[in-house]
């Protein structure tokens, strides 16, 4: 596999190396070894897939809080997306900055997003779906989100026409709301 560093520190762009032949290829999207000498986290507690009937609509963006934060390791099995964290973690240099990065059917990238990270996408293709693994169990109680749209980030989101989002993900408070002190 193929580890690229994003902006953010310990977010991590991830492409498999493919063995090619007339067949097609074989790569490996997991190997506990190769993620920890990374130094990610290599805990995995749930497996979920989310499926999306059309292009335009955007989850996020999500964490759960500690002690229940999890990593995530992101992959868009079918269709387009455009996948999106924010660095939420105090006293990380890069904190408060975003990244975004198209995961395709045919790209095969993933994105390994780290705990204390709010993770959402907009999907760019009808009929979409996405893998992904996480480190822990989901805790209602913990979830917590920031909206999608909030100026405190600025996420540069691509042009989409008839968004569809749910009320939850559009109440999310401002940032700077939720963290005053």
């Amino acid at each position: 596999m193929i580890f690229t560093e994003s902006k953010l520190k310990g977010a991590f762009v991830i492409e498999p190396e493919k063995l090619t032949d007339n067949r097609g290829f074989f790569a490996r999207s997991w190997c506990q070894r190769e993620f920890a000498e990374h130094g990610l986290n290599t805990n995995l507690a749930q497996a979920n897939i989310a499926f999306n009937n059309r292009a335009g609509t955007l989850r996020g963006m999500h964490r759960q809080t500690a002690p229940h934060e999890e990593a995530k390791l992101v992959r868009c099995t079918r269709g387009a997306l455009f996948d999106v964290i924010i660095d939420l973690r105090p006293g990380s240099s890069t904190c408060g900055k975003w990244f975004g990065v198209e995961l395709t059917q045919d790209n095969h990238k993933m994105l390994y997003v780290p705990e204390g990270f709010a993770h959402g996408y907009l999907t760019l293709t009808n009929d979409c779906e996405i893998f992904y693994l996480v480190s822990e169990f989901y805790t209602p109680g913990a979830e917590k989100g920031v909206r999608w749209n909030d100026p405190a980030f600025g996420i540069e989101w691509p042009e989409t026409p008839n968004l569809l989002i749910s009320e939850k993900d559009r109440a999310w408070p401002d940032y700077c709301q939720t963290n005053k002190k």
